[in-house]
């Protein structure tokens, strides 16, 4: 996956992820509406399919609201690189599909604008502006099913369904 690089501090929860005025709903295109705006008022508006969230540590801390991985990958975001990220956070996003990537030194170097590629199968992370190479644990072949098939629900109906168990 390749795109442009939208970069966040330390300590996003997923109150600024997804503001907690628009859990009245659980349908996705409604939440993309409003994703990232209470960090960054513009950026809903600004927002392409296939960019990439880039921020420091301890991303999607606070509540344990899945709403919040879920607003990011329906907004069009590919994936999100931090230095760390909260542990129910990473859970969820891999439940539902949105890869996530730990790099301490991608999520320094990396700034607003570049434009990033990343190869989840080796965990690579190239950032294309500066010619730099990051590194990420690559995920286990089995977290790679799920988020190729869109999330744990469809990774499991999969599995269930004809030849696949």
């Amino acid at each position: 996956m390749k795109g442009k690089a939208w970069k966040f501090g330390a300590d996003i929860d997923t109150d600024a992820i997804i503001p907690a005025r628009y859990l009245n709903t659980s349908d996705p295109a409604e939440l993309a509406k409003h994703v990232m705006e209470d960090a960054d008022a513009s950026f809903p508006s600004k927002v392409k399919k296939g960019e990439i969230i880039v921020a420091l540590k301890n991303f999607g801390c606070g509540s344990s609201r899945e709403h919040a991985p879920i607003a990011i990958k329906e907004a069009g975001i590919s994936c999100v690189i931090a230095h760390s990220f909260a542990r129910i956070f990473y859970r969820n996003s891999i439940n539902i599909g949105l890869p996530i990537l730990e790099s301490p030194e991608a999520a320094e170097k990396i700034k607003e604008g570049d434009e990033v590629s990343v190869d989840l199968e080796s965990g690579t992370i190239s950032n294309l502006t500066t010619g730099e190479t990051y590194k990420s644990a690559p995920f286990p072949p089995f977290m790679r099913e799920i988020m190729d098939k869109g999330g744990l629900i469809a990774y499991v109906q999969w599995r269930i369904s004809s030849d696949n168990v």
